[in-house]
């Protein structure tokens, strides 16, 4: 454990000595913040928001498509 710890450590030695590495760890924030936007727009489960749409939706089109004969 300690080994990954140290390996972790250096690493983000090098991200904040080097600028391309910067330029990395900015993708990384963007990409967390993108994530969390997308959390919060459908949710974590399917009983609010457009989770909910979503699936009153599928089974609106499942159930068109159970009635015709």
């Amino acid at each position: 454990m300690l080994r990954y710890y140290v390996k972790t450590t250096e690493a983000l030695k090098r991200l904040r000595t080097d600028k391309d590495g910067v330029v990395s760890f900015e993708y990384v924030i963007v990409a967390v913040c993108i994530i969390a936007a997308v959390l919060a727009a459908f949710g974590t489960d399917s009983t609010t928001g457009i989770g909910a749409a979503l699936t009153n939706g599928i089974a609106k089109i499942t159930n068109a498509f159970s009635a015709v004969p």
